[in-house]
């Protein structure tokens, strides 16, 4: 069944063809609550969620050793407990340190890593593990100083090595063997020590290598453009107080530790809820880490992990966060950071208002009252949902319902690296004189980022973030450049992907509308290797893709719950039938025909994913109640709170204590959903139109 979509923000294509029903949802943010599903299939609101670290000594271990690594959000090595004394070069020789076969391996890599033509098979090469810290420490000395384009990373005892951006990037701003030195002079940290660059008559270009360099190493080192004999050259040093003193065993106690907690908000993105812990905390973002994003209108229980913060004073700060809508519980140590998408799903607990049929001439059946006919139909769709699933599209709030330029536009323009028109569409205001809206339309109109700063509510983090950027690096494309970079990873990509969101969804629509629901020779099924593959050959513990055949079409082999449809990024294969032509003259509208699907600028790459076409909701239930049954239950009536009746009784029929126009049913629902599944489009299925 294909719906006109109308204005609405995704496409309607259903799957079953029950009526349906209307009704109100979100009226109060307690009828939309989200609990994430850990991985171990527990609530995280439960106490049996808590996992204990595996050992005392592995927490102790990971908060007291130190380690010299170089840090992902700076570049600069964190040297514990190191001498300041710079080491002889005998201690750079890797050979001796890591051995002949291993070293040779790093020169290969290297090798690699500078041939354009033949790039290595991974981005990443382990150099073993070293269990002393001392001999940990050493590693990464020799390795940067041998090599200066390589970060160093210790996971456990394990160093790894890759690619460091902060180099490439100054690379492309000088020489490499300016880079190199640089780089060399940054890791020694010698005291008083300075370096100068080439000269450089080019002050636009001189411009951006001062800007690079403060925002990266802005803490550590000062710079200076100065003359001499008519040319002019930058000179870094040192600053006094930047320049990292010798750390104690404390100082690295608070620097590797990890707190976990259970973070419930109220109506707040979680972006924003993270932006406005860490300022009160004094710490980066990018210090968060969380398994998933969860709704702003709504209630949502999940897991969150913070670096270099201990429990105490995570607890100190709890009060304070209360005030802004966001409560902290199960604060206790952890080993680890949170991974994005390490979670089972969500579960959630929803309650659907005012319910009444579609038809106002269905209102009166004979024989039969409204109420009846009411949960007649809600059986009918619920069962047909459990049985048959739904289009498994991206919700409206991957988008950003209701605003004037949705995330998708944005997205697009970071895509095409149209920075200028990234920021503008990003500071589009909303019609209305709120105070976040007046701020945007002031830089609309004044393009002055300082003034619309002033005007920006404090609760807004992202856009106060970008306008420093933009105050600071001008509202050209650099600048714009500079604002999108001043935000954290997870807020850049968000855009991208709401774009590829947003072509995913139109693909499905159409592969519905056009090959209908049946499974087609050319789908793509997800399936395990070794079972019905080709060549019988694939490791039947690793999923992979598969291109149905004309014969699996024939047979029926395949369900439409099998199919997927891939999410565009560099990674992905497409469908080999009409839909693969179609995702190419979809993105070739758009002027991306040629994307490469990272925007290097931005340090963003999107490899793409493969989406399931329909998902499915697991343990769903659901309760009828009358606004008659509920009274004396005052505000909270509906919520799950007031009379109990099971669904039997409320199919006898539910007769009303009051008029009709007074009286009304309310529906609870309780569903858990598969990650990146949204219970709104769920709703959607159910009620066939937007809840």
């Amino acid at each position: 069944m294909m719906v006109d979509s109308g204005a609405v923000s995704i496409p309607v294509c259903f799957v079953s063809d029950h009526e349906g029903f209307r009704g109100s949802v979100k009226n109060f943010t307690r009828d939309f609550v989200v609990t994430e599903i850990d991985v171990s299939g527990q609530l995280v609101n439960e106490p049996a969620a808590i996992q204990a670290p595996q050992t005392p000594d592995q927490v102790s271990e990971a908060r007291a050793e130190c380690k010299q690594e170089i840090s992902l959000d700076t570049g600069v090595s964190a040297d514990c407990g190191a001498s300041e004394i710079i080491p002889s070069p005998e201690t750079f020789d890797l050979t001796v340190i890591l051995g002949q076969s291993v070293s040779e391996e790093l020169d290969r890599f290297v090798a690699a890593l500078k041939n354009e033509v033949e790039k290595p098979h991974s981005r990443d090469l382990s150099l073993g593990s070293f269990p002393d810290k001392h001999q940990r420490a050493n590693v990464h000395r020799a390795v940067r100083h041998s090599f200066p384009s390589l970060m160093t990373v210790t996971s456990q005892s394990e160093i790894r090595v890759r690619e460091d951006p902060d180099y490439q990037e100054l690379s492309r701003l000088v020489t490499e063997d300016e880079a190199e030195d640089f780089f060399r002079f940054i890791d020694a940290k010698v005291p008083g020590s300075s370096y100068t660059f080439r000269p450089d008559d080019n002050k636009e270009h001189r411009t951006s290598v001062h800007h690079f360099l403060s925002r990266r190493f802005g803490k550590l080192v000062e710079t200076k453009s100065f003359s001499d004999q008519g040319r002019t050259a930058i000179s870094v040093r040192l600053r006094e107080r930047g320049r990292p003193k010798k750390r104690t065993a404390e100082d690295c106690k608070e620097e590797e530790v990890y707190t976990g907690f259970t973070l419930c908000k109220e109506n707040l993105e979680t972006l924003e809820a993270i932006s406005y812990m860490a300022a009160a905390l004094g710490i980066l973002p990018s210090d968060f880490t969380y398994a998933g994003i969860k709704d702003k209108r709504a209630i949502t229980y999940q897991s969150m992990v913070v670096k270099k913060v201990p429990p105490r004073r995570l607890q100190e700060k709890s009060a304070e966060f209360e005030k802004r809508g966001l409560r902290l519980a199960h604060i206790r140590p952890v080993s680890e950071p949170l991974r994005l998408g390490r979670l089972q799903g969500n579960h959630f607990d929803l309650v659907v208002r005012d319910l009444r049929p579609h038809s106002t001439g269905d209102t009166h059946l004979a024989g039969v009252d409204t109420h009846t006919h009411l949960a007649a139909l809600v059986k009918q769709a619920v069962e047909n949902v459990k049985d048959r699933g739904f289009v498994n599209y991206y919700g409206p709030q991957r988008f950003g319902s209701g605003q004037s330029v949705q995330s998708d536009r944005v997205g697009l323009a970071l895509l095409k690296e149209d920075m200028v028109s990234a920021v503008r569409l990003f500071f589009t205001p909303e019609d209305g004189d709120d105070p976040q809206s007046q701020a945007k339309r002031h830089f609309h109109q004044t393009n002055n980022a300082k003034e619309s700063l002033a005007l920006m509510p404090m609760s807004k983090a992202r856009e106060r973030l970008m306008l420093r950027a933009l105050h600071r690096y001008g509202t050209g494309a650099d600048g714009c450049a500079r604002a999108w970079l001043s935000l954290p990873h997870g807020m850049r990509v968000f855009y991208p992907h709401a774009y590829c969101s947003r072509v995913w969804n139109e693909a499905v629509a159409h592969r519905l509308a056009t090959l209908g629901h049946r499974t087609r020779q050319g789908d793509l099924v997800w399936m395990q290797g070794g079972q019905g593959t080709p060549d019988g050959t694939g490791d039947s513990s690793l999923p992979q893709i598969h291109v149905v055949t004309s014969k699996e079409e024939e047979e029926g082999i395949y369900t439409l719950q099998q199919v997927l449809l891939p999410m565009p990024g560099n990674t992905v294969r497409y469908p080999e039938n009409l839909m693969g032509a179609w995702y190419q003259e979809r993105l070739s509208r758009d002027g991306l025909e040629n994307c490469r699907f990272r925007v290097s600028t931005l340090k963003l790459n999107l490899p793409g994913c493969y989406r399931p076409l329909l998902a499915f909701p697991r343990n769903l239930t659901y309760q009828l109640q009358s606004t008659a049954a509920q009274e004396g239950g005052g505000e909270d009536a509906g919520d799950g709170r007031g009379a109990e009746r099971d669904n039997e009784e409320q199919l006898n029929g539910v007769t009303s204590h009051r008029k009709q126009d007074v009286d009304s049913l309310t529906l609870t629902l309780k569903l858990d959903l598969d990650t990146s599944c949204y219970a709104t489009v769920c709703l959607r299925e159910i009620m066939k139109c937007d809840p």
